[in-house]
């Protein structure tokens, strides 16, 4: 099953896959909500590289191929949020991958909805998931990250209640319009790189931050 992309890997020359992880939670009941935008950020990357997501590996939905001539492995851990390092350390240590060479998605509170950063490296922000994967890499943060906003809870609302929640419409089209964006970042990663990507990538957000506060949720 691996073996085309390992082959191709391994000799001398060829650019050293990426493993993207998106983080979230199994199960039809789970699907559409805030929590799950890591799920949906992985679907929509493959989706656009026709990877197919159709094979279990290290307790994660697995898919992998080539974008251009660099070697891509997508998972999305099936261990739910909580336990996402069960799944994300054996597979970066399965295919022997630096950790600079791991980009995670997931859910971010702290971001307006709809609006993505990408981070060479950083803290768990109390996000459970990756508090979970920086277990998993042996206390080690220096994995990039791409941010996915899904907004602060409104009034009291507990976080937790809030996270499970499926977005309203005018959310769901910002996600729609985040994820498309979020594909083109990551083609740009895999292209030149993580440094100039964030750069630029992250300058376009923030005009688009900007914008957004003025409209209503």
């Amino acid at each position: 099953m691996h073996s085309v992309i390992a082959r191709r890997c391994f000799c001398t020359g060829a650019p050293r896959p990426w493993l993207f992880v998106g983080l979230g939670n199994p199960g039809d009941k789970y699907r559409g909500t805030r929590h799950n935008v890591g799920f949906e950020m992985i679907d929509a990357f493959a989706e656009s590289q026709g990877i197919p997501m159709s094979t279990v590996h290290c307790k994660a939905m697995f898919g992998q191929g080539f974008v251009g001539d660099v070697p891509v492995f997508l998972a999305k851990p099936q261990t739910y949020m909580n336990l996402s390092g069960e799944s994300a350390g054996p597979l970066a240590a399965y295919y022997k991958l630096p950790l600079n060479r791991v980009l995670m998605f997931h859910d971010d509170m702290d971001l307006p909805c709809g609006v993505l950063r990408l981070q060479p490296k950083g803290g768990h922000g109390s996000q459970n998931g990756l508090k979970s994967v920086i277990y998993h890499f042996r206390g080690n943060r220096e994995f990039a990250r791409l941010r996915i906003g899904i907004g602060r809870p409104p009034g009291q609302m507990d976080p937790k209640a809030f996270l499970l929640q499926k977005f309203n419409q005018t959310a769901r089209e910002r996600i729609d319009v985040a994820l498309q964006e979020g594909v083109d970042a990551l083609k740009l990663v895999l292209s030149k790189g993580l440094t100039e990507s964030t750069r630029c990538f992250n300058k376009e957000q923030k005009y688009k931050h900007i914008r957004l506060q003025t409209l209503p949720t």
